[in-house]
């Protein structure tokens, strides 16, 4: 399920992430990769916020629907 979905408070295991290379890179340096530990704290309508090694990320709404998590 994508990220955006994901139930709120619960850790989960990125799967997979679904955008070009470039973007794909920027993602890797933030924490956000194939098998990383992730936290939705929240989701609005606009942005979902997200708890990864430790660090608080916002995300927006396009990017997280390219983010799969189980």
């Amino acid at each position: 399920m994508p990220i955006a979905l994901a139930p709120l408070q619960r850790e989960m295991v990125i799967r997979h992430i679904a955008c070009e290379s470039k973007e794909n890179s920027h993602l890797a340096a933030l924490g956000l990769t194939k098998d990383a530990k992730v936290t939705v704290l929240s989701a609005s309508a606009g942005a979902v916020v997200i708890l990864v090694k430790g660090s608080r990320l916002a995300l927006d709404r396009q990017t997280a629907a390219k983010i799969f998590v189980a």
